[in-house]
């Protein structure tokens, strides 16, 4: 499996520290906003050539365990 850490990063002097795309400005927050607004993979590969289909994958990873670390199994209403 794809390890995000290989390319996700984090640094207070690039966008407040928000995780990026290694080498870039490209918050992951922007690649998970975009794919829940409909835009597809290949949209965003136009839209941002830096990016690579392991790059947002990775995005997805970091995404999905940011999420299941920060809310304990409980019912949301």
């Amino acid at each position: 499996m794809l390890d995000w850490r290989e390319h996700i990063t984090s640094d207070p002097q690039v966008m407040l520290g928000k995780p990026c795309i290694k080498g870039t400005r490209i918050p992951v927050e922007l690649i998970v906003r975009k794919f829940a607004a409909g835009e597809t993979e290949a949209d965003l590969l136009r839209g941002y050539p830096r990016l690579s289909h392991a790059a947002i994958q990775a995005a997805l990873l970091f995404a999905a365990e940011a999420v299941g670390s920060q809310f304990p199994a409980r019912k949301i209403s």
